[in-house]
């Protein structure tokens, strides 16, 4: 009997109905049994898939397996004893058709490995629990070791697990464990079989398909075996001879071609020296890399290795030679040439090595032609062919260069570098092209084999693009490096100016280059330019403003004849104005071209030609217009129109003694309308057929200047301040010598009556302190700061002795003085007319000086007008005379008087004298209607003055005198009113206010006094004391002196 201890063992690992209970990963014992001729202890991981055992899970041991186990000897006593037990079982089995699994697999056929179950064993298996869960967990309680490998018994495991002492009851019930093992695994099996049924079928037959294939192929090998020994027996010694011999041979024809092959290469290098001349590269390196891909091939002859050797000798030559080809693109592009050199360096795969040598060319050809135009100017002005100018560095032979040859060396340097911009622009233009050309080709021909070397060309295209669009601005930044500094080598400040100008051409089309090649502003080039104008302008303006004041000094102020229809573009300084800009010509030579103006310089001498060749062209004949119409002489035509009107023979007869008979008082003819002659008389003072401008050489000099200057300004406009600021000296200077010059007089501007407005007196007083050195000689213990100032003034200007102001006769100068006064006003319609094209160029920063300079100085031209013409209507007249005359009427009269005095006949035979020496003036200078207009309005406004001053000096009157003033004054302007057509008559109120203020009462007198400070503390106190001193006592008359002292005090 066990032991308690082992029942209760056996107890817990069974189910309740004494069955052992499952282990989670066992195959059932007696798969065997009931599946006969299946292997069973075969693991079959593909069927089955993985078994694990549960953690946790209690293996099943029958009772007999859990006693302590015997000792040695009992049990090799149970072997010996049991044997007959084993054959019992065996034949048992044997008659049940059992084997074991070894005897069962032996007889397998290599085909059929396993048995389907017959239909009383499916149907037991159905008979079976179907519950999956129950089936899995039998499954799972076979032991792990019936899965251990194929050659596991397991008839002979059991056996020999029986005890010693067996138990039917314990047999039986084991037996019935392994049944129900045996079925779930049976059942799944089976399950598994009719799961992969179709797939078995179908691996079924392509197992019979290669046994066929197997079986055809044995029949061909057998053919093949057959026909190899009929033909081993069938061929004699002779024939196998032959084949030798036939082997042979083509190895000897094989070598003859060898041989002739070796000959050909020995003599490819004159076939490639013959390419080479003929500039065939491309042929030559096709070549040459044909013949080292041959010599590859034929090795291992002795004499192909020094051939070897003397190819890549060769093709290094090549390539030397093509860099010399690809550096001769630089000054001279040939399209034919180049697409040779791109092609062989496209076969030496070197194309990105091409694009940088090519660069390195262009910077070598830069340096290297610059240096030779420079050099052979300076070794041509030198006279000799000394060899240490060419040991010089560019820099310093700049240096060297003389001012005579200065322009011609710029010109030539200037061409050869546009050469080498061209050169760089065609080559753009090639890559440019060539890129489209390959872009078509590609995108027509598309093959998937082609992909990579597709990838590999834009590869470089992109690489070629990138680095000559780079390359643009390194070769513009060359350019104005050289240029830079062949212009700062020497010093332009002594130049003449249009051989300036033509360098600012030169330069200006240069920057114009600049900026179609690569875009830049080129700013090297415009602060170097700069730098030299700057310094050039001061000079050249300095010495400018000297000629104007010896041209001013040296004036006589005549009239310089020109046309009518003179205007300021006509001139050759001005020809820039008119004409519209091209981008093919310099901005001081325009020639117009509609076509030239859609095009840029590069499109337009791509083919040939050089935009710096018009330059030199033009220069001697621009030169020579400039000579032969310099503005000073008119032709003949317009000396006869002037010679006509100098004398008054085409004037009509009708008009002369119309004007007359208005002298004398008649009445005027009735055909004649009064508006027919005040258009006569208003024409009188103007040359009838000519309204030319009134100018003079010296303002034809400055307005020439002025045009050089906007030249120069239009060309270089970062000077464009100081061009503007000196071009205002010249008219601040030009205004303050007319001034000086006619209409200074300290004498008449004390009389206060605002001849010199406050603005022209601040302007005047501007340009003496700014413009104007007052100190006739340098002071030599005056500091440096001191002498740096007086070096930006110009001494004052002195008035020809020729010029004669002092004549009456002449009217003082009256044609002078027109001509000046009038001269400025027409410089100031100029600067007038040019203010939008001043105001376009000024910096944005400055334009308020410019402003100011138009409001402040330009506008006040015209307002010099009445100092100039109020000394000549100050002299034209005797007013001293008149006052005396007037001293001498009695005014205090008992009787009104029908007759006017004499003074008044005397005043009038002045202004008809005044009339006569105006038109012998008209005769020699026409007199512009406001010129004739200021000189009688201020002779006029004299006149009145001096009656009033004439009327205060009267010691007594009476009221029939005061009429007498009255009756004088009304016949003066009547007849003034028939000598000029101005109206109303200046200062005709201030005359009747004075006399009328006879009539006033004591209040209103004083009233009066107050409100009429235009009259002076004389006229005033003389109005009180004689004509008021009759009818007022004296208080009251101390009372109006009192008032009058009170408007005077602020006076003083």
């Amino acid at each position: 009997m066990p032991a308690p201890s082992s029942r209760s063992a056996t107890e817990e690992a069974s189910d309740g109905r004494g069955l052992p209970r499952p282990s989670p990963s066992r195959s059932p014992p007696a798969l065997a049994a009931a599946l006969p001729g299946v292997v069973v202890g075969r693991r079959r991981r593909r069927t089955t898939g993985p078994r694990e055992p549960r953690a946790g899970a209690v293996r099943w041991r029958p009772t007999w397996l859990r006693r302590a186990p015997a000792p040695r000897g009992a049990a090799e006593r149970c072997r010996g004893g049991g044997g007959a037990i084993m054959q019992k079982i065996k034949s048992l089995m044997t008659r049940q058709g059992l084997r074991s699994p070894q005897e069962s697999v032996n007889d397998l056929s290599p085909v059929e490995s396993f048995r389907i179950p017959t239909k009383e064993e499916f149907r037991e298996l159905h008979e079976e629990p179907t519950d999956p869960q129950a089936q899995q967990e039998i499954i799972n309680s076979i032991e792990e070791v019936y899965f251990s490998n194929d050659s596991f018994d397991i008839v002979k495991y059991e056996l020999e697990r029986l005890p010693p002492v067996l138990s039917l009851q314990e047999l039986e019930e084991y037996r019935d464990k392994l049944k129900q093992q045996q079925a779930a695994v049976s059942k799944k099996v089976a399950d598994l079989i009719l799961e992969k049924q179709p797939a078995y079928v179908e691996e079924l037959e392509r197992v019979t398909s290669l046994q066929t294939g197997l079986q055809l192929a044995a029949v061909i090998c057998t053919n093949g075996r057959r026909h190899l020994n009929i033909a081993k027996e069938g061929f004699t010694q002779t024939s196998l001879g032959l084949l030798a011999n036939q082997r042979k041979r083509q190895l000897l024809i094989g070598l003859l071609k060898s041989l002739r092959t070796i000959k050909t290469l020995q003599r490819t290098d004159v076939r490639l020296s013959e390419m080479l001349e003929e500039e065939d590269y491309p042929g030559a390196i096709q070549l040459c890399l044909e013949c080292q891909k041959a010599a590859s091939t034929f090795k291992h002859y002795s004499c192909i290795s020094e051939l070897n050797s003397k190819l890549q000798d060769t093709l290094e030559q090549i390539e030397e030679q093509l860099d010399v080809a690809l550096s001769k693109i630089c000054k001279n592009f040939d399209i034919n040439h180049y697409t040779k050199v791109q092609q062989a360096y496209r076969l030496l795969g070197k194309t990105q090595t091409a694009m940088d040598q090519l660069h390195m060319h262009f910077t070598q050809a830069i340096h290297n032609t610059v240096f030779q135009v420079v050099l052979g100017y300076v070794e041509l002005c030198a006279g000799n062919t000394d060899t240490k100018f060419q040991k010089l560095q560019y820099k310093d032979l700049c240096t060297h260069i003389t001012s005579d040859s200065y322009i011609p060396c710029l010109a030539d340097l200037c061409k050869a570098l546009w050469e080498v911009m061209l050169s760089y622009y065609r080559t753009m233009q090639w890559h440019e092209n060539h890129d489209q050309d390959e872009a078509a080709v590609v995108s027509s021909v598309s093959d998937g084999n082609n992909v990579m070397g597709t990838e590999e060309n834009s590869f470089d295209r992109n690489y070629v693009k990138k680095k000559l669009e780079h390359g643009l601005s390194r070769i513009w930044q060359d350019v104005q490096l050289k240029v830079k500094t062949y212009l700062l080598g020497t010093d332009l400040s002594n130049f003449k100016y249009d051989d300036f100008i033509f360098v600012l051409d030169v330069i200006s089309r240069l920057m114009q280059v600049g900026e179609e090649f690569c875009g830049s502003k080129s700013e090297v080039l415009q602060e170097s330019i700069r730098k030299q104008s700057v310094n050039y302008f001061k000079t050249y303006h300095r010495t400018r403003l000297e000629e104007l004041r010896m041209f001013l000094e040296n004036e006589t102020w005549e009239l310089c004849p020109v046309k009518s229809s003179f205007n300021i573009l006509q001139l050759h300084e001005f020809k820039f104005m008119e004409q519209s800009r091209s981008p093919s010509v310099s901005p001081s030579k325009q020639p117009a071209s509609a076509i030239s103006a859609t095009l840029t310089l590069f499109e337009q001498y791509c083919d040939g030609g050089n935009p710096f060749e018009i330059q030199a062209d033009n220069k001697d004949d621009e030169t020579e217009d400039v000579l032969a119409s310099n503005g000073y002489e008119s032709d003949e035509q317009e000396k006869g129109a002037y010679q006509e009107y100098d004398s008054d023979s085409d004037v009509p007869e009708e008009l002369k003694r119309d004007y007359v008979d208005e002298q004398t008082g008649d009445a005027p003819i009735k055909s004649v309308s009064r508006e027919t002659l005040r258009s006569r008389k208003r024409s009188d003072y103007n040359l009838n057929k000519v309204n030319a401008p009134i100018l003079t050489n010296t303002t034809l000099n400055v307005i020439r200047l002025v045009g050089k200057y906007m030249q120069m300004m239009n060309i270089l406009k970062p000077i464009a301040f100081d061009v503007i600021h000196f071009m205002s000296q010249l008219f601040d200077y030009y205004l303050y010598a007319v001034y000086t010059f006619f209409g200074r007089n300290d004498t008449f501007e004390l009389t206060g009556l605002g001849l010199s407005s406050s603005r022209l007196r601040t302007t005047l007083n501007r340009i003496q302190e700014s413009l104007i050195d007052l100190e006739v000689s340098a002071d030599p213990s005056g500091t440096l700061t001191a002498a740096e100032e007086r070096k930006e003034k110009v001494p004052s200007p002195h008035l020809s002795h020729l010029v004669v102001l002092t004549s009456g006769n002449s009217l003082y100068g009256l044609a002078e003085r027109v001509v000046a006064t009038e001269s400025l006003v027409f410089l100031a319609e100029q600067f007038e007319f040019l203010q939008p094209h001043l105001d376009a160029v000024m910096p944005a920063a400055k334009k308020p000086f410019l402003q100011q300079f138009y409001s402040q100085t330009v506008s006040t031209a015209s307002e010099l007008r009445k100092p100039v013409y109020w000394i000549v209507a100050a002299k034209a007249i005797d007013y001293e005379q008149m006052l005396l005359l007037m001293a001498n009427v009695k005014w205090d009269v008992k009787e009104i008087m029908s007759q006017h005095n004499v003074y008044v006949d005397a005043l009038l035979k002045e202004f008809e004298e005044f009339n006569r020496r105006l038109n012998e003036v008209s005769k020699r200078v026409r007199i512009p209607l406001p010129v004739s207009n200021i000189l009688w309005e201020h002779c006029i406004r004299l006149a009145n003055r001096t009656l009033v001053e004439g009327y205060a000096n009267v010691k007594k009157c009476s009221n029939e005198g005061r009429a007498l003033m009255q009756l004088d004054f009304q016949q003066f302007l009547m007849k003034l009113e028939k000598l000029t057509d101005i109206r109303p008559i200046p200062d005709k109120e201030f005359v009747e206010t004075y006399i009328k203020a006879y009539y006033l009462t004591e209040n209103d007198m004083e009233r009066w006094i107050k409100e009429h400070r235009e009259y002076s503390t004389k006229q005033l106190t003389n109005l009180v004391n004689v004509c008021l001193g009759s009818h007022i006592n004296k208080k009251a008359r101390q009372k109006l002196l009192a008032a009058i002292d009170d408007i005077d005090r602020p006076k003083r």
